[in-house]
């Protein structure tokens, strides 16, 4: 049984947007915005393998978009889906399962790939997961979503018959529960792993980075805010009752952590590579 992070590259989003409400010189000290205000984002995947089996969580932007597309998230670093997958000892082909937590451009944009003209699943032979509800809320979008759901990162996973549905089929982890919350959009799927006698929690977008901990930090980007800080709070009670490890999908530098609770709530405590907390 092994688990770890993959480093699929950096890129930028507006700091405003990422903290929400919260006043720029509170989260310009957690994360310093560059001169078109904005902050650098890590999107940092996870691999788990498991007897035979192989999943992949969440795939970062990918590459097929376009020059312009590019240019707004100002992608950097030397880090790659499929480079750091074959670093990990592996191939492309030996992906049996992709769990996407949800189809937001940024955390599925690596699970499809171009060929010319033809869009298709970059692993061809893994079952792509996503809850049925959320894949609606992605193929039938909101106003306020629409441009984070792109369809040439969505409908390939169904047209080649390799998408399957969290809630209708059995996902195929023993040692993975899915936690679902609806506060950043809807079904988010966190997958929470037990593995060495530790709780490891992939928190996604609910806590995108260790920045973010303190409740009333919640991007703007959130279609339910105030769900969004209830169901932060409950995870965050349990990681701290319980010692989890949490991983930051989107933290630049901090790739793991515990928390404590503290006078002002829920707090960091120990921080560092996931590895050195298994």
């Amino acid at each position: 049984m092994m688990l770890q992070t993959l480093n699929t590259g950096l890129f930028k989003l507006d700091g405003g947007a990422m903290f929400g409400v919260v006043p720029k010189p509170l989260w310009n000290k957690l994360n310093p915005a560059d001169e078109q205000n904005r902050c650098t984002w890590a999107m940092r995947c996870l691999l788990y393998e498991s007897g035979e089996r192989l999943l992949l969580v969440d795939t970062g932007i990918g590459d097929k978009q376009d020059a312009k597309f590019f240019g707004h998230y100002d992608l950097h670093g030397s880090g790659s889906l499929q480079g750091s997958i074959r670093a990990a000892g592996y191939d492309l082909t030996d992906v049996t399962d992709v769990l996407l937590t949800h189809l937001h451009f940024d955390h599925v944009g690596g699970a499809v790939q171009r060929t010319g003209d033809l869009l298709r699943p970059a692993f061809s032979n893994a079952t792509y997961w996503v809850h049925s509800a959320h894949w609606q809320w992605a193929t039938e979008p909101n106003l306020r979503e629409k441009a984070s759901f792109l369809a040439e990162n969505i409908r390939p996973l169904q047209e080649s018959g390799q998408l399957s549905f969290l809630d209708r089929q059995p996902f195929p982890f023993e040692a993975i529960d899915l936690m679902y919350v609806d506060g950043h959009t809807e079904k988010m799927a966190l997958p929470i792993y037990r593995i060495g006698g530790r709780t490891v929690a992939y928190v996604a977008d609910l806590i995108p980075s260790a920045a973010h901990l303190p409740l009333p930090y919640v991007m703007s980007y959130d279609v339910r805010p105030l769900l969004s800080m209830d169901e932060k709070a409950q995870l965050l009670q349990r990681a701290a009752d319980e010692d989890w490890i949490l991983v930051f999908e989107h933290d630049p530098i901090v790739e793991a952590a515990t928390v404590m609770h503290t006078e002002k709530g829920v707090r960091l405590r120990d921080k560092g590579p996931l590895s050195a907390f298994l």
